[in-house]
């Protein structure tokens, strides 16, 4: 994967998480919680969290792509990502970029 691509996916998906932030008229306090997950964990945010963002990625671009969205957020990135590589994240079968706001739980 060039560096390109992951650079204008994270572009990307930044982009519809400030779109979807001012939809839903997010205050300045409330932040987007960022993460892998797999399809389970993914349906189980979703039903918990509204509104959730998610977007399915091949292995090898998730990790980078997250750090990237991270960056662009100015969030930190946890010290367990960093480890993350391709054949961990096939092994956890993490296969979406997850977003959702911690304060707006699913009524």
């Amino acid at each position: 994967m060039s560096d390109q691509t992951i650079e204008f996916q994270a572009k990307i998906y930044f982009y519809d998480l400030k779109n979807c932030a001012r939809e839903f008229g997010f205050k300045a306090d409330e932040n987007w919680e960022l993460g892998m997950a797999s399809s389970v964990e993914k349906a189980a945010i979703e039903n918990q969290y509204s509104p959730t963002l998610s977007v399915n990625m091949l292995p090898e671009m998730l990790a980078e792509v997250l750090s990237s969205v991270r960056f662009k957020l100015a969030q930190k990135p946890s010290g367990v990502e960093k480890t993350w590589d391709a054949t961990a994240i096939r092994r956890q079968n993490l296969q979406y970029l997850v977003a959702y706001s911690p304060k707006r739980l699913r009524r």
